[in-house]
């Protein structure tokens, strides 16, 4: 009878260890599979380079959702891309959208200017103001070889 009650305990605790270790997965995965707490929004950009699954968007300096997906638009050659945004942070119809970097050379996030129009966007609608990221080196390249005019 003791060395079932032993087995018994052992079975219990790996069973909790990997109720854990599932739980702290989860947790610092950020996906929850019970609720979401989120809403999607649309941005069209010219161009998304250095944009990844998962960067931040980011208003007034706060994070307020994460990059979602990626989609192109062959038609109109525009990139599209999938903004889930946390649920009660409301964006204004005349909201403007960039990419910018963190520092010198850090991460791209998409930063959004929260706008003031009295039209909230609703999930699934567009941004339709967008600015696309600057690209150093062409800006470098201009100023090398002579693009860049001195006035």
């Amino acid at each position: 009878m003791r060395k079932f009650s032993y087995e018994t305990w052992a079975g219990i605790f790996v069973l909790v260890g990997l109720f854990c270790v599932g739980y702290l997965t989860i947790q610092i995965g950020d996906f929850n599979p019970f609720h979401d707490d989120s809403y999607v929004l649309r941005s069209r950009f010219n161009s998304i380079s250095g944009l990844r699954l998962g960067n931040h968007v980011e208003m007034l300096g706060m994070e307020i959702g994460k990059v979602a997906g990626f989609e192109m638009d062959q038609q109109n050659q525009m990139a599209i891309v999938e903004l889930r945004i946390k649920k009660g942070v409301r964006v204004h119809a005349d909201a403007i959208a960039s990419i910018k970097t963190a520092g010198l050379i850090g991460d791209r996030h998409v930063s959004i200017d929260a706008g003031g129009a009295a039209e909230v966007l609703k999930p699934g609608e567009t941004i339709r103001e967008t600015q696309s990221p600057m690209d150093l080196s062409d800006l470098i390249g201009k100023y090398v070889f002579g693009g860049v005019k001195n006035d």
